[in-house]
Formats: structure tokens, sequence, C-alpha cells
């Protein structure tokens, strides 16, 4: 069954395709439970647009479904990969993901599906769910496949966006969305699952950056937390915090980057135990309802997407800040990275790490 969808039958949605199997199923459950269904392509200059385009027209031509494509390119490089290449070079852990679903996927794409193809909900391939409405508020809950919820990567939606949004997948495991593919007669684009940072492509991220933004990369020294220096890097971009390899730092036992300090364009180095971490300072929060609630309260965080959740007080901090106390340490808390608050399945809220 297709939660709190009800009220959406016979109305006009527009489904962002992509020619995999989510997008397509999407689209031809909502077609099957009588909506009125278009497809929208979202271009954004990747490397296989012209065979990701293919496939997306012949799965749109076989539900015998209106498609239209929209190039989003240049605010897609504005808005994330010039996010992501900045965030990197400034000694962070960027998620464009989130930031693309804020400003360009329920951004830019939602505008285009309302305003101009005159869509009354907007539909995705998301492993999540929504509930609520005007009047109580609407709300962002967990898909029920835990192996596949993305309602972690959705955190910086806004009410308003939220007001539009349908995931019909969001009730469904991924087995069995492969079961309504064959259901449906429908031939899709085999991909891997989907990676983090989608436009990376088969590139490790200090090559993109190498080409995106050539002359950023600053060497420097590679500091204990101590101060003491083992050696030089070639530029804070290429390491994350709780990277073991690539280090060459040959010892009794092993070596991590524990911390990245761009004022001084260092790496820092520690043990395992300087991994774990009680804290983490979030210096701005949004809330999914739109008002704060009281702080400080008990929640389930999650500090990366693949990392299970744990529990946490948050409360607040000086000049607004927020601080996050985990009920037991977390290991590699990166600057970057988003936490996202959960309270049972419902997603309350998020903010970037910054220390």
């Amino acid at each position: 069954m297709i939660e709190n969808f009800d009220t959406i039958y016979q109305k006009k949605i527009v489904v962002a395709m992509s020619g995999g199997v989510d997008s397509s199923v999407t689209a031809a459950l909502l077609q099957r439970q009588g909506a009125q269904v278009q497809g929208v392509f979202m271009a954004l200059a990747q490397p296989d647009l012209a065979e990701q385009l293919r496939w997306v027209r012949s799965v749109a031509a076989f539900l015998k479904i209106p498609l239209t494509v929209v190039d989003l390119a240049e605010p897609f490089r504005r808005e994330v990969v010039d996010y992501f290449c900045a965030g990197y070079f400034a000694g962070k852990t960027p998620n464009p993901c989130m930031v693309c679903n804020r400003t360009i996927k329920f951004g830019r794409l939602l505008d285009e599906a309302v305003k101009s193809l005159g869509a009354e909900f907007f539909a995705t391939g998301h492993y999540a769910r929504t509930s609520g409405d005007r009047a109580t508020g609407y709300r962002l809950l967990k898909g029920l496949d835990p192996k596949k919820d993305q309602s972690y990567f959705l955190g910086l939606l806004t009410q308003a966006q939220l007001g539009r949004l349908c995931f019909p997948l969001g009730c469904f495991r991924k087995e069995a969305v492969y079961g309504l593919a064959a259901e449906f007669g429908l031939t899709f684009r085999q991909t891997a699952e989907s990676q983090d940072v989608c436009f990376l492509k088969n590139q490790q991220v200090p090559e993109f950056l190498a080409a995106h933004s050539p002359g950023q990369a600053r060497p420097g020294p590679m500091l204990t937390l101590q101060g003491r220096e083992l050696g030089r890097h070639g530029g804070i971009h290429q390491y994350t915090v709780g990277q073991r390899r690539g280090l060459g730092l040959p010892d009794a036992t092993p070596w991590y980057v524990a911390g990245l300090d761009p004022g001084q364009n260092a790496v820092l180095l520690g043990k395992e135990a300087d991994l774990w971490q009680q804290e983490a300072l979030l210096p701005e929060v949004h809330w999914q309802s739109g008002q704060p609630p009281a702080l400080p309260r008990v929640c389930e965080v999650k500090i990366r997407s693949r990392q299970p959740v744990c529990q946490a007080e948050i409360a607040g901090h000086a000049d607004g800040v927020v601080r996050l106390t985990f009920s037991e340490p977390q290991r590699a808390v990166t600057p970057g990275q988003f936490a996202v608050f959960y309270e049972g399945e419902v997603v309350i809220g998020c903010g970037e790490i910054a220390k």
C-alpha cells in the first residue's frame, strides 16, 4: 500500500526520471493508480548524458507518457559542484547530495514541474515517505526498507517542498521494486547502486578536484596532534577524517587523519583512540517543521549516511550554535558532513558538522 496517497489520485504528477528501475517503477506505479503522469529528465552535463537520455525516452515511450528535458547543468555546477570543490579545499568532507536535493532536484526542478508543467505533485524514486498536511505540517519519514532508506539525504527539505512531494517506493523493499518492474514489463537502465557523489563517475575525489579546480592544491605539513611534523602532503583536499590509507607513515600502530587545519594548511595525525569524539558543533540547524523545538532534547542522530543512528542530546550553545553530545563516543566525526536528527521514523532536522 502507498502511504497517504489517496489525495493524489487523478492529479497531475511529474516524475523525475533517470531511466533506472526506481524512477521507472515510480512512474508506472502512479500511472496504474490513476494519476496523470508526466516525466521530466534533469540534464546536468553528465558524461553519459546521451545514453541516460536514451533510456529515459524509451521508458517514457513504453508508458506512453510525455517527457520534458530540463537543462540544469549551469546551476548544478554553481550550486553543487562548486560547493563540493570549495568544501574539500577548505578542509571539509562535503555532502553534495544534501545540497542538490534542496536547491536543484527539489528546488529548481520542482519549481519547473509546478510552474511550467502544471504539476500538482512531484514524485521521485527515493526510498522515503511523507505524511501530514498543510494544517498540521508535513513530515519526512524513513523508508520501510532499512537497507535502502534515503531520508538522510532529504534532511534539508522545507515544508513547502515536502507539501508537493510523494515517494511511492517508500513503502517497498528493493526486491519488491524489481518484482514490480517485471510485472509492468519495464526495461530499464542497469546501473550500480547509487553512489553518494553521482558526478564523480569513475574518478576519485582528488582526480576530480585537480581537473575541476586546477592550481588550488597547496602542499603543507602533516602534524601530530602535539605539533610534531611527520611528513608533507600535496593538499588537504586529498584527505578526510578517519583516513588511514595513503599516509605513507609506518609506525608500530597505524596513523589516521584526525583532523584538517586549513589555517595551517595541515593534515593532523592521530591514533585510533584520537578518532573518537563525544561532541560535535553545528553552526546552523534546519528544522523540518520550520520552527526550532525546545532544547535540550534527546533524539537519534546519523552523522553519515551509511552509519547507524546513535543517541545524542541536542542543546543550544553560544551564538546560536547547536551542540550535539553523544551518549557514546562516535568515530571520525567529520566537518562538512551532516548530522540528521530522528525521533523514531521521523526526520526532525539536520545541520552541517563544523567541529
